[in-house]
Order: structure tokens, then C-alpha cells, then sequence
């Protein structure tokens, strides 16, 4: 069995989980950010109502950044500012207004939830954090815990990429902090720490703490309310581990918990020592041609053929210009002729590989691809009927092509 992780390592003490509870609550309730969720959840009365507008915001902040989130979020609300509004639209509004947002599965798996909670669920919400996250497609344990927490008052921890900062420096965990092993002791501290009597609060406050002083580079440990609490900063002022009682020394007898003994702890890195991560996997590399068709409009202004993608995988049900991915090493030669039949589908006439312009290649990094859009162009003359046993496609103007549910990739091509 593997060796249980040492008492420095954990929050033991209730006079000083009660202090750090204290400590983070008034620092929270003095300066927390004016955010449009936590406005909207101060002010609903009607709890279900609460949970939406929290879960649409836990929802957005998934890998998106607050300075981001914020004007979709208030564009959302606005649009469908109930559950039952959302469950009504459709998922091309939906794309519509997420174009952009990246990620782009959150939003429909959204849509699906809310579907469900109409359908099955007689409109109400799940009201614990084991509820939310078994019965709501798309809600996992975080984002179960914080709409259970903040919304219905639910004694539950959470743990996110900010939590799990903050909590590693506090007990110099230098584990991998992605591992289930330190993921499933997180959860438990987090659990641990919650205050019973505002426990979405509380959740928000350590949230807060990581977003805007326990950051990643340069945290600002001077203006931090709990340090003195934090380990990772006391080993920083006085360079070794602060002693505890009856305890052995960190890194001695194989602890779960303490970094590799392959990277010690670095004197110049200080607090950001932790957390640790595994190396990151590098994104593949992926190479994809693609096409502007043009043809004149019957105003006389260009239009432009758009198609939509599969209902599943990366970038699912969103439209893009006809593009099909490229072998690797394909020379240019070749990319035009694969690009020329691709192409022949859609117009339903002969493509002539020669005709087709080269404009020039457009670079977009995906979270796990590397993905680089070979721009064609062709100006097609006289009229084009498509074929409905394709996929979904449509003409647009400029207008209208930046008004519909396209990546942010096509709008650079």
C-alpha cells in the first residue's frame, strides 16, 4: 500500500481551518470582483433560477478567461435568461452565439441538459452536487460542486485549476498535480476547508484567491490573507521545510504527496514550485485545405459557400468554407488536385485544379492540434445548385457569414 501522506501535508488543525476560513471570507466579502454571475446570484431569489445562471457561467470559464466569458455571458443571459428559454432555442443559435467562445461541445451539452431538466425533470434543478453530476449530461464533479454550493447552500468543496493552485502551495503538495491520486486528496481538503455556514462563498473566495494573487507566474504573496498559513511561502522565507512535530522529514519514505525526488525543491522558483504537472503532451500537427468558393449574388454582391461539419468531434455542427485534411508531406501539386475533386462534390461540375488560387496558409492551435488551413480561393461563374443529399450547406454575404455559428479558424481564413 502506498505510503498515507504526511500531517504537514494536510489540514489537521480546527483552530486553524476555522482561522483560514475566517481569514478568506473578509478578505472576499472586502474587494471580490463585480462579475455578472455572482450579481445575478445575489440577486435571484428563486434558487433554481440561481443555479442556471451560475451553471451558464461554470459552464463558460471552462478553459475560457473571465475577461472573455463576460460579454457572451451577458449577450446569453439576455437572450435566454431562463433554463426553459435555452431548452427552447436551437442548437444553431446556440453555436451562433458560443461562435468564438472555443470548446465549442460546452454549449450544446448545455443546451442537452437543459432539455432534459424541461423533459424529465419537471423543470427542477438537481439541488446536490451527486445529483447534478449524476443525472445533467455535461456537468462534472466541479462544476456539480460550485452550482450546489453557491445556488442551494451545500456544504461541498470544489476544485479547479485555481484551487488546485492555491491548495498545493498551501501544503507543498509537488506531486503531479494532475494525478488521480493528488486530484482525490485535493477534493478531500477542499471538502475539509469548506465553511458550513457559506460554503459558495467560501468556494468563490478561493477561486478569487487563485485568479488574482496566487497566480501562476509571480503570485503576490505580500497581499496574500493567508499566508501565514501557506507553507510553500514560509519555505520561501526560510529555506527549508517549517518544522512539525513528531514528524519525519517531507520526501523521506516514498510520501505520495511531495515532488519527485528527480526535482527538488528550486530556491529561485520559491512558491511556484507548486504545483507540479506532468509534461505537457505536445498538440499533433494537422494540415487542412480549404476553399473560398465566391460567386455573384443576385444584388451583385459576393456570396460565399459554407457548409456544416459533423454533429460530433472537434468543432462539431459549427460552418466553415469546404475543407478536407491533408496527407502529410502532400506536395502542392497534389493538394490542388485532392482540393479540385473535394470541391467537384459540392459545385456539380468539373474543378480544375489549375484554377484554383493559392492565398495563403493560416495557423490555428487547437488545445491538442496544431492546425494549419492551406487557403484556396475560386470565383465561380453563373449559378451553382447544391445538392441537398450533402451535408448542410448555404451562400452567405460577408454579413452573414460573420453572423453565423463559424470557428474562430475560419474567420482568420
Amino acid at each position: 500500500a502506498p505510503a498515507p501522506p504526511p500531517a504537514q501535508h494536510l489540514f489537521s488543525d480546527p483552530a486553524e481551518i476555522e482561522a483560514l476560513r475566517g481569514t478568506l471570507l473578509a478578505w472576499y466579502d472586502k474587494g471580490k470582483r463585480d462579475l455578472p454571475w455572482r450579481t445575478l446570484a445575489a440577486t435571484e431569489t428563486d434558487a433554481d433560477r440561481r443555479a442556471y445562471a451560475v451553471w451558464v457561467s461554470e459552464v463558460m470559464l471552462q478553459q475560457t478567461q473571465v475577461a472573455t466569458v463576460i460579454d457572451y455571458y451577458n449577450r446569453w443571459m439576455q437572450k435566454w435568461p431562463t433554463l426553459q428559454a435555452l431548452a427552447q432555442a436551437s442548437l444553431e443559435e446556440v453555436n451562433e452565439l458560443w461562435a468564438g467562445l472555443g470548446y465549442y461541445s460546452r454549449g450544446k451539452r448545455l443546451q442537452e441538459a437543459a432539455r432534459k431538466v424541461v423533459s424529465e425533470l419537471a423543470g427542477q434543478m438537481p439541488r446536490t452536487a451527486e445529483d447534478l453530476q449524476k443525472l445533467l449530461p455535461g456537468v462534472g464533479r466541479y462544476t456539480a460542486g460550485a452550482i450546489a454550493s453557491i445556488s442551494y447552500g451545500q456544504a461541498t468543496g470544489v476544485v479547479d485549476g485555481n484551487v488546485i493552485r492555491v491548495l498545493c502551495r498551501l501544503r507543498c503538495i509537488g506531486a503531479d498535480a494532475s494525478s488521480p491520486a493528488v486530484i482525490d486528496r485535493l477534493w478531500d481538503m477542499a471538502n475539509s476547508l469548506v465553511d458550513r455556514s457559506r460554503p459558495g462563498d467560501f468556494n468563490q473566495a478561493l477561486m478569487e484567491l487563485g485568479a488574482t494573487v496566487c497566480v501562476p507566474k509571480a503570485p503576490l504573496c505580500g497581499e496574500c490573507p493567508v499566508k501565514q498559513h501557506c507553507r510553500a511561502w514560509r519555505r520561501k522565507l526560510f529555506g527549508k521545510p517549517a518544522p512539525v512535530p513528531d514528524v519525519e522529514d517531507c520526501g523521506v519514505g516514498g510520501c505520495p504527496l511531495c515532488p519527485p525526488a528527480t526535482e527538488p525543491w528550486d530556491s529561485s522558483l520559491g512558491v511556484t514550485n507548486f504545483p507540479r504537472k506532468a509534461a505537457k503532451k505536445q498538440p499533433r500537427a494537422a494540415r487542412t485545405a480549404t476553399c473560398v468558393l465566391e460567386r455573384r449574388g443576385c444584388h451583385g454582391a459576393p456570396e460565399y459557400l459554407i457548409v456544416q461539419r459533423p454533429s460530433s468531434g472537434l468543432l462539431a455542427g459549427l460552418w466553415e468554407f469546404p475543407s478536407l485534411p491533408l496527407a502529410q508531406g502532400l506536395q502542392e501539386e497534389k493538394q490542388r488536385e485532392v482540393l479540385a475533386d473535394h470541391l467537384r462534390a459540392w459545385t456539380g461540375r468539373p474543378v480544375a485544379a489549375g484554377g484554383l488560387r493559392f492565398i495563403g496558409e493560416v495557423v490555428h492551435i487547437f488545445s491538442h492540434i496544431h492546425q494549419t488551413y492551406v487557403v484556396y480561393s475560386l470565383t465561380l461563374a453563373g449559378d451553382v445548385t447544391l445538392d441537398p443529399a450533402l451535408s448542410p450547406s448555404r451562400w452567405v454575404t460577408e454579413e452573414e457569414f460573420h453572423a453565423s455559428a463559424v470557428s474562430t479558424a475560419m474567420k482568420k481564413v
